[in-house]
């Protein structure tokens, strides 16, 4: 049992596809107020015995790349650990010093992750998802634990 970190393949692209759609409601993904393609976006994929459990998107640019966005299927088992190192690495091979992601404000499973692996609280954009709703209007208005969800957090890795 390995876990191996690689590039979907063209014949997985569907499944990207889906599985954005079924975890972010779309595959349009809002971010410090510009919506992106998942399906465009570079991307990695966990695989363990065969079968997917998670996947990564990210954009690089002017020497940052944001990690747009990182799920696992298999919580606990290193997969999200994985994902975020391999983007990092990534991110390091096209030049970038900067590793960053935003979160929503009522993402405390994600803010401890992020936190605990090395990743800082860099800024919080306040009303930021208020106004993502105008891109997307299909991002709910509360969230984990009954948390109303309007800002965004900023959170770095700097990779030199």
């Amino acid at each position: 049992m390995s876990l191996m970190i690689r590039e979907p393949r063209p014949e997985e692209r569907a499944w990207v596809a889906r599985f954005l759609t079924q975890s972010w409601g779309s595959t349009t993904l809002v971010s410090r107020g510009h919506a992106y393609d998942g399906l465009e976006l570079p991307a990695l994929v966990a695989v363990l015995d065969g079968e997917i459990v998670g996947l990564a998107t990210f954009r690089c640019a002017d020497g940052e790349c944001e990690l747009v966005t990182l799920d696992a299927l298999r919580e606990g088992q290193g997969v999200g650990s994985a994902l975020l190192s391999a983007a990092g690495q990534e991110a390091g091979r096209r030049g970038c010093d900067r590793l960053w992601l935003i979160t929503s404000n009522d993402n405390l499973k994600a803010i401890r992750f992020y936190q605990r692996r090395g990743m800082r609280l860099v800024a919080v954009h306040r009303g930021a998802i208020d106004e993502a709703r105008r891109i997307k209007p299909s991002i709910p208005l509360i969230g984990e634990h009954g948390i109303p969800i309007h800002d965004e957090l900023e959170f770095e890795l700097a990779l030199s």
